[in-house]
């Protein structure tokens, strides 16, 4: 990860985070559908459910965010923390929107 620049690397932090939420919901919706359960509940339910896996998929694992934090703190590397502190923001960022997404698609949030 040292060897990329980090533009790139906070940008695909984002979208990997976005395409593990979207496509884990809607491949678990068709899942759903298959064996009877309404799928936009459950897609609704599942982008809830993994929204936490996606944001780790997108950091590369948890640890290497460790590794980097005691880094940071222990040889006093703080650039090297605060770049990992944006890539981890960026993940949250992309999962958060993905999350947005199906909500406005499936609409399980509204009640009549």
């Amino acid at each position: 990860m040292q060897d990329q620049p980090f533009f790139p690397l906070f940008l695909q932090s984002y979208f990997i985070a976005l395409g593990v939420l979207l496509g884990g919901a809607i491949v678990g919706g068709m899942a759903a559908f298959l064996t009877g359960k309404p799928p936009l509940t459950e897609i609704y339910r599942l982008s809830n459910m993994i929204k936490i896996w996606a944001i780790v998929t997108a950091i590369g694992g948890t640890f290497d965010t460790v590794y980097t934090f005691e880094r940071g703190f222990l040889d006093g590397q703080t650039k090297d923390l605060f770049k990992h502190f944006l890539l981890i923001l960026s993940a949250l960022g992309g999962a958060q929107t993905g999350a947005l997404i199906i909500n406005w698609l499936t609409q399980e949030h509204i009640s009549l």
